[in-house]
């Protein structure tokens, strides 16, 4: 840990919280986040020893001043050394976020951004705007693209940050995952649609 004193936390907000994950490939990753306004006593938490970036100004609404919206912190723990990146969000978002091993890419969902970073490097690849916030990333051999769901769009995005197939929704999506070679996207009325995670038909 760094030796910055402890900062204070707005009213009426909790303490910033943090998750350890293990991923594939040997990498271990912290993720720190707080509400809107809590920007200092989210990176007091921060550790020494990592190349650190700050992506805040590519987060959705962060124009002018990423600090006073939600900040996350992101370390990740490689093999070969450590990186670390800062997000921003207008939105109070716990992130999500995948190792797309095929693409050699760390990809994470915070808000409305989705963003791919190299996994070892840590240097951005590519952003891409939602619009809505993101409810899951899944990634599989079976296909060249990683998948996006977001609350009311399904995107499939290559590794060099292009879209190849985008699908909307007319209802709200609370969760998508792959079952049997299908992308199987439930709504929050409960609503199942099967749709090819390679191509984005519909179909059962």
């Amino acid at each position: 840990m760094n030796d910055r004193a402890s900062a204070p936390i707005p009213t009426g907000a909790g303490e910033p919280k943090s998750r350890i994950s293990d991923f594939p490939g040997g990498l271990r990753v912290r993720a720190t986040w707080g509400s809107s306004g809590q920007a200092a006593a989210v990176f007091a938490l921060s550790e020494v020893g990592a190349t650190l970036v700050d992506h805040g100004a590519l987060g959705a609404g962060a124009e002018g001043d990423p600090d006073r919206l939600c900040r996350m912190e992101l370390r990740v723990e490689t093999p070969g050394g450590a990186w670390a990146v800062r997000l921003a969000t207008v939105i109070y978002d716990e992130p999500r976020a995948i190792h797309w091993d095929d693409a050699q890419l760390f990809v994470v969902g915070y808000g409305f951004t989705v963003y791919a970073f190299g996994a070892r490097t840590g240097a951005l690849a590519w952003s891409h705007q939602t619009g809505t916030p993101v409810v899951e990333l899944i990634a599989s051999p079976r296909f060249g693209h990683v998948i996006v769901q977001s609350e009311v769009e399904t995107w499939a995005i290559r590794g060099d940050g292009e879209v190849r197939w985008r699908l909307a929704h007319s209802d709200v999506v609370g969760a998508a995952e792959l079952i049997g070679g299908r992308l199987i996207v439930t709504s929050i009325n409960g609503d199942v649609q099967a749709i090819d995670p390679d191509t984005g038909k519909q179909g059962s």
